[in-house]
């Protein structure tokens, strides 16, 4: 049986170690606040519960499936013993730069480290570890328990070993993956931004309501979500971050909308928040 390491308890993280306990994976969670972590433990509960009433498990089987996810605030005894290492901490370059290099000591060298990262580069994350090879990107989709999809992306080093450990991972979490070499936002968060950053560029223009704009994309072109919708899901600070560098690294057709730079400067990052393109309860 695998077992992994999830850093990170927000959105993303929690996510994650759910999709993992629900197939048979046990799970070390651990996060610096133990509320963050007490608040995931919540959360999965409540999505579990949700999935009792759909009748997608039985009552019985949400204890079994929460034992399999144990939580840490300390780095060291949750990452020793484990087979992967799933960080899933903000999207900011040094930030898990500065993780990988404390993951590279403390975990077992045959350990694989994975960043969850929809844009940044495994390879210069993986440059400061002394197991390039065994470093990779596993882009999970939010919600992470729900959604189909992981994005496996291949570092410069990353060895064939590696990339079919990952799949395999993907595979007992019931995900279908694709394989992509790096390039910066690979291949869903490169179209994702696009149309996102497009649409707010539309709302800004007064083309049309938010409403409307995300109502002619779900049922003029199929899409499940409106973009507007997904980026208050995803956080607009997250989406200015992952826009800014798509910007830097790509260039000008990924200029942040200044609507979206606005709405984060006044602290309206999406649903977390209780506002964002739309106002939640």
């Amino acid at each position: 049986m695998i077992k992994l390491a999830v850093i990170g308890s927000g959105l993303m993280g929690r996510g994650i170690a759910l999709a993992a306990a629900q197939n048979q994976i046990e799970v070390n969670l651990y996060d610096i606040s133990e509320t963050s972590l007490q608040n995931a433990k919540s959360y999965m509960k409540d999505e579990l519960e949700k999935a009792v009433v759909r009748n997608i498990i039985s009552s019985e089987e949400i204890a079994l499936i929460l034992q399999r996810v144990q939580t840490y605030t300390n780095l060291d005894q949750a990452v020793a013993e484990v087979e992967l290492v799933i960080e899933a901490i903000p999207e900011i370059i040094d930030l898990k730069i500065e993780l990988f290099k404390q993951l590279d000591t403390l975990c077992k060298p045959s350990t694989v480290l994975a960043t969850n990262t929809s844009t940044m580069s495994p390879t210069e994350i993986a440059a400061q570890t002394s197991r390039a090879d065994r470093c990779i990107a596993m882009h999970f989709f939010n919600p992470a328990h729900k959604m189909k999809l992981i994005e496996i992306v291949r570092g410069l080093d990353t060895s064939d070993e590696t990339v079919l450990f990952a799949k395999r991972v993907g595979m007992q979490m019931k995900k279908e993956t694709v394989e992509v070499n790096e390039f910066p936002g690979f291949v869903t968060s490169r179209m994702n931004c696009l149309i996102g950053n497009e649409a707010m560029n539309m709302l800004m223009e007064g083309v049309a309501s938010a409403e409307d704009i995300d109502k002619a994309l779900k049922l003029g072109l199929n899409h499940p979500m409106g973009p507007l919708a997904l980026a208050d899901l995803v956080g607009l600070d997250t989406r200015l971050k992952n826009m800014e560098y798509l910007y830097k690294t790509l260039g000008e057709k990924y200029r942040p909308c200044p609507l979206l730079i606005k709405y984060v400067k006044a602290g309206r990052l999406g649903k977390k928040s209780g506002a964002g393109f739309y106002v939640y309860e």
